[in-house]
Formats: structure tokens, C-alpha cells, sequence
């Protein structure tokens, strides 16, 4: 069998290997050591920028990330005692409730009108302030033991208007 054309030629990359050799042993030494040099330093630039760079900062950014979950945390951690200290207050007879909730929606004026249906309370608001209904809710559910339901608050620039419901007295 006769070889053919093909097999007795080299392989096209080990023609640009003895191609590349050459042109290599042709450079003076000084050359030789500035591509070699210039070979380092890209070489170097590559490895930082896909090896090195990308992880740090990943880890940079891990750290932020582990940060705000930790505060994340406590907030819900404080969240949860809170919840479970009040849970464990014995809920007031539905009088006293109604007369503790009324005391916190008199400071709201003509913007909240407190209405009781059943075991609930729906107040609606009116342009108040969050500041102020914030102080409702802390007076309510303190004073009257009152649980959250629903809320449904839209925000003008009059301030926040809507209703909010509540739970209280002897009611699950």
C-alpha cells in the first residue's frame, strides 16, 4: 500500500510549531526576554482578572450580603419576643377595649372614626399623618389589646387615608 499525499506531510500545528522555533531561536537574547517578560505580565493580567478579581470581590459582596441578613435577623428576633409577650397578655373584656380604643382614636380628631363590627374594630382614616397613626396602633394594641387584621392605606398628599381592622377583648 502507497502512502498517500496527505500522510507524508507534517501535521498543519506541528508546521507552526517548527515555524514558531525558528522565528524564536531568530530573536536576539535581549528580544527573547522582553516577549517572555511581556508573556509574564499578560499572563499575570489574565489570572487576576478571571482567577482572582471576579472571587474577591464575590467575597466583597458575600460580606455585605451576610451583614444585612444579620440585622435582618435581629429585627425579626425582636420582632418574635415582641409578638410572644404579647401573646401572652390576657386579652381585656370588650368593654374596657372599647373604651381604650376610642381614648386612642379621640387623638386622631375628625380624621379617624372608629366603628365596631362584632369581635372587630375598622377604623378609617383620613388624611393623618404616619407618625399618627403609628401612635394609634402603639395606644391601641396596648391599651386595648388589639390584633391587626386588614389594612388598607393609600398615601395622598393629605397624608394616609383608608381603614384598618382589628381584633380585640376576649376574641381569638
Amino acid at each position: 500500500m502507497t502512502p498517500s499525499p496527505a500522510s507524508t506531510q507534517p501535521p498543519q500545528g506541528a508546521a507552526l510549531r517548527v515555524m514558531a522555533q525558528a522565528r524564536w531561536q531568530a530573536l536576539a537574547p535581549r528580544e527573547r526576554l522582553l516577549v517572555t517578560m511581556a508573556a509574564w505580565v499578560l499572563g499575570l493580567a489574565a489570572l487576576w482578572t478571571w482567577g482572582l478579581q471576579q472571587p474577591l470581590q464575590a467575597g466583597r459582596q458575600a460580606q455585605a450580603s451576610l451583614e444585612r441578613l444579620d440585622e435582618q435577623w435581629l429585627v425579626m428576633q425582636r420582632q418574635a419576643a415582641e409578638a410572644q409577650a404579647l401573646k401572652a397578655v390576657a386579652p381585656l373584656p370588650a368593654g374596657q377595649a372599647d373604651q381604650a380604643l376610642q381614648a386612642a382614636t379621640s387623638r386622631l380628631g375628625t380624621r379617624g372614626k372608629l366603628a365596631r363590627q362584632g369581635p372587630r374594630a375598622v377604623l378609617s382614616v383620613e388624611g393623618v399623618s404616619p407618625s399618627e397613626l403609628q401612635a394609634w396602633w402603639a395606644e391601641a394594641r396596648a391599651g386595648a389589646r388589639a390584633r391587626p387584621v386588614e389594612m388598607q392605606l393609600s398615601r395622598n398628599e393629605r397624608g394616609l387615608t383608608g381603614t384598618v381592622t382589628v381584633t380585640l377583648g376576649d376574641t381569638p
